[in-house]
């Protein structure tokens, strides 16, 4: 689409903290932490829900 960015086209951290800054990078780190053992997979899905589902924090960031 002319004129429209998406703002989830590439990862993107925040400068000081590192953490994820859109759904992109979020869901690829809860992947990555769901892999490893960190979260078990209910936890890691409503972690995904909650930031990158229909009413999620980080949509449009």
């Amino acid at each position: 689409m002319i004129g429209c960015s998406d703002p989830n086209s590439k990862p993107e951290y925040g400068d000081e903290s590192g953490l994820p800054k859109n759904c992109r990078a979020y869901i690829q780190e809860s992947v990555n932490a769901w892999r490893n053992g960190v979260h078990s997979t209910e936890d890691t899905m409503d972690a995904i829900e909650r930031n990158c589902g229909v009413y999620g924090d980080l949509w449009g960031e």
